[in-house]
């Protein structure tokens, strides 16, 4: 998985990937060709 500072490549690369946010951090998630994965953020922090 990558850790990029623009996920605004990494949602164009093929058809299927798609843009999830998960617990503060944005995802970038391709069933069909799984090396397409790439994150964004970090969570925050808990009180």
């Amino acid at each position: 998985m990558q850790v990029v500072s623009s996920l605004k490549s990494a949602k164009t690369r093929h058809k299927d990937c798609q843009v999830v946010k998960r617990r503060g951090r944005v995802y970038v998630i391709c069933k069909t060709n799984p090396r397409f994965k790439a994150v964004q953020g970090r969570p925050k922090p808990k009180r």
